[in-house]
């Protein structure tokens, strides 16, 4: 495991292949080696949540985290992803930026209400690279 401190965190619900998938489309488009991962259920996650009086057994919503800095959620956090992976992607977050969270939020929550229906749980397996960007894998 890379040391998270200096790295952005993601964490996501384990249990989503929706959520499963866009963490290996971000592991594919991460050049700059900039991004960790932990799942909202691992032990890892729920620290996170409890240190902030969030909901620890609602896996519904995306957080980025920069330690010492901030946490995004939802849209926000997906609209900074694109941001910090640069090139092509900061077409998305500009775009993004141009809609009001409350109406981007609600799309948002739509998807995560409908995830596990549309996801195909297939089984994600990282490679030993990536397995270095997971927190409690």
């Amino acid at each position: 495991m890379e040391n998270w401190e200096n790295k952005h965190i993601i964490f996501f619900d384990g249990d989503c292949g929706v959520c499963n998938f866009w963490v290996q489309w971000i592991l594919q488009r991460d050049k700059k080696n900039q991004f960790m991962f932990a799942s909202l259920q691992s032990d890892f996650g729920q620290k996170f949540l409890g240190e902030r009086n969030l909901d620890k057994k609602q896996f519904n919503t995306l957080y980025l985290w920069k330690f010492g800095s901030y946490y995004l959620i939802k849209s926000k956090a997906i609209i900074k992803v694109l941001d910090l992976l640069g090139g092509f992607y900061s077409i998305g977050s500009l775009i993004g930026k141009i809609f009001p969270t409350s109406l981007s939020d609600r799309l948002y929550d739509v998807i995560s209400r409908n995830r596990m229906k549309i996801s195909n749980q297939k089984c994600f397996l990282p490679t030993p690279d990536e397995r270095k960007k997971f927190i409690e894998v």
